[in-house]
């Protein structure tokens, strides 16, 4: 169909704001990361509802229009690139936080909302939503849903799919789905809303979402500690874990190179720690008495020292050592700019095998030519690990060269090509290494069931 037709329809049916073309689509982009290159697409179209979600899509349907959803651009697989011939549906309009409930402990909230301003509504009620990653500050909460985002807190609260307890979506004909309850249990047939939540809006687009929350901890304390070996970190989270009485929420490790290269770019402040040690674990307790909290991990972490199982450590209570230890920790940036171009990678990977198998992948990455550096750190307590690989040639031959590398060790060791981040664009030729034949000949199944033309987010995952 011409694009007359469907620019028609949609102008028919929509306001002006709402239908961005041609011009319009100078100032839109497909990436956080890219703001200097602008959309190129059919048209961006900005729903205000799930009403015009559905509308939009069953014109899409009717006319075999191809769809890309955008929500806070800051996938990192490819999902939310764009070809000229597909239209782009933005969701930053549909916002809204509808309602906080602290008898039942929920927030009600429009896919579009941002995941920070969530955090902070919460707050206000002495609540928590248990979300804590990088791209929280721009992230949406529909891309968060439709990723199955994790974050730094997934060991103590698990990945966002366990904070979900209703939500409404709607499927790629315009048909809409709604399972808005906020009830934690609903054994009556299946349980829908999970299809949608990890499936990249390839099954449909969210639109509305029910969270749970808990209640929000009174202190907050953190530590940061080096080891010398691997299995060293593998003896002490299980040493945190028994005696800190599920008050350990964060157990993020990096590796020494990572670790200098974070701190070295320090200018008011000295690092934590020398930067001389092989392994450094951040550690974080979420509790209800601040100074008893501080003196039990502070005691354990005495003990572990004692025990040989650290070598140096620096703890952290007061707000500023605090937000400057977890900053530090998030500042990916850093890593990002110290090649000329770079590669990020997601991956799971059993947590005794970590050690070895990533000193493996970072000795091969840095024997290829083109790679300066590959910095390894993560979520270790639940075996994701990322790497950012930067090089000097960005061709689709070196790129090649280093996923095979990475990627190498995960079928024969039972890992994972995305922790969370997903598969997107750029990960699908990899996804067999993480599922098998039938797992992915189900996962077509589902697909040609919900979106058999294959409009919604095409080519995304297969």
């Amino acid at each position: 169909m011409s694009k007359p037709t469907i620019f028609e329809k949609l102008e028919r049916l929509l306001k002006p704001h709402q239908l961005l073309t041609g011009e319009g689509l100078s100032d839109r982009t497909y990436h956080i990361w890219k703001m200097d290159e602008s959309l190129d697409a059919v048209a961006l179209v900005l729903p205000e509802s799930t009403e015009d979600v559905s509308t939009i899509l069953k014109i899409c349907w009717e006319l075999n229009q191809e769809v890309v959803v955008h929500g806070g651009l800051t996938n990192l697989v490819g999902s939310t690139e764009v070809a000229p011939h597909q239209l782009v549906m933005a969701m930053d309009r549909m916002n809204a936080l509808e309602e906080i409930d602290p008898q039942s402990r929920t927030i009600t909230a429009q896919s579009g909302a941002i995941v920070e301003h969530l955090i902070n509504a919460a707050d206000e009620y002495d609540l928590l939503l248990p979300l804590n990653f990088g791209a929280k500050g721009s992230a949406q909460i529909g891309g968060a849903i439709a990723t199955n985002a994790g974050g730094l807190r997934v060991f103590r609260y698990g990945m966002t799919r366990q904070m979900v307890l209703g939500l409404e979506a709607v499927l790629p004909d315009g048909r809409v789905v709604s399972s808005l309850k906020k009830i934690l249990k609903d054994n009556s047939g299946y349980d829908l809303k999970q299809l949608f939540i990890g499936a990249e809006g390839t099954l449909g687009v969210v639109t509305k979402v029910i969270l749970r929350l808990v209640e929000a901890p009174k202190s907050r304390v953190s530590a940061l500690v080096a080891v010398d070996q691997y299995p060293q970190v593998v003896q002490l989270l299980k040493f945190l874990e028994k005696n800190l009485s599920g008050s350990l929420t964060g157990f993020e490790l990096m590796w020494q190179n990572t670790y200098t290269t974070m701190t070295q770019t320090l200018t008011q402040q000295q690092p934590p720690l020398p930067q001389d040690y092989p392994y450094y674990i951040f550690v974080e307790c979420l509790g209800s008495e601040a100074q008893k909290d501080y003196q039990r991990l502070e005691t354990l972490i005495g003990e572990a020292m004692e025990n040989g199982m650290i070598t140096d450590a620096a703890l952290m209570n007061s707000d500023r050592d605090l937000n400057f230890l977890w900053l530090l920790r998030e500042d990916v940036a850093v890593l990002a700019s110290q090649g000329k171009f770079d590669q990020h990678f997601d991956i799971s990977l059993p947590i005794p095998k970590i050690g070895v198998l990533i000193s493996e992948i970072q000795n091969n990455l840095e024997a290829l030519p083109f790679v300066s550096h590959a910095f390894a750190f993560g979520h270790v307590a639940d075996g994701n690990i990322h790497f950012i690989v930067g090089k000097n040639d960005d061709s689709e031959a070196s790129r090649k060269a280093i996923n095979q590398i990475v990627y190498a060790p995960l079928k024969a060791n039972n890992g994972s090509v995305s922790a969370e981040h997903g598969i997107g664009l750029h990960k699908k030729d990899y996804l067999y290494t993480s599922r098998s034949e039938t797992e992915i000949e189900v996962m077509k199944a589902l697909k040609n069931l919900f979106d058999p033309k294959y409009i919604l987010n095409p080519g995304r995952i297969f």
